[in-house]
């Protein structure tokens, strides 16, 4: 079997896992898990800080990570307002997601992995074997580091918001147990 097939066979079944475990987030309630979303921002900070060491080769990918970074921001602040919070006899704290917004985020996620996919492809098709292995600098544009700065900058947001909510909660209802 070839090299390039391997890695597809390894990396479709891991991506499609991922984006149902992200589907499956964007729907229904969903209990307030502090040290998880804690958790998730601290990568998420990690993620958009070594994504900005990118843009140290080229201005355009700086510019498209905070630019996306900004853009997901605002985009946090709205799903915060749009998020409805509920009290759940055995769960505690929950939030219920704007579907909208998830959905939306996921399809420009996976919009981008396809195209990026197909270019790949067609790379390998034109090329062979040898054009597939270009190293990460070469493969990031500033339209891939927008979508990831858009991701970064909402959840930073959005799960830093949620926290906010949840200290509130806490003090308001100190009788409630939460799940951590």
């Amino acid at each position: 079997m070839p090299a390039h097939l391997t890695s597809y066979l390894i990396m479709l079944p891991l991506l499609a896992w991922m984006v149902w475990k992200r589907v499956s987030r964007q729907f229904g309630r969903q209990p307030i898990r502090r040290k998880r979303m804690i958790a998730r921002i601290v990568i998420f900070v990690i993620l958009g800080g070594l994504m900005a060491l990118s843009g140290l080769q080229r201005l355009a990918l700086a510019e498209g990570l905070l630019g996306g970074v900004l853009i997901g921001g605002a985009v946090g602040l709205v799903g915060l307002r749009l998020t409805r919070f509920e009290i759940d006899p055995a769960k505690g704290d929950c939030y219920v997601p704007n579907p909208w917004i998830g959905a939306l985020l996921t399809a420009l996620l996976l919009g981008r992995l396809a195209w990026r996919l197909f270019e790949m492809w067609q790379l390998q098709a034109a090329a062979g074997d040898a054009a597939a292995m270009q190293p990460m600098g070469q493969a990031l544009t500033p339209m891939t580091l927008l979508l990831i700065g858009l991701l970064v900058g909402y959840y930073i947001v959005y799960f830093t918001g949620l926290l906010i909510h949840h200290r509130r909660f806490q003090n308001s209802h100190p009788g409630i147990a939460t799940p951590l």
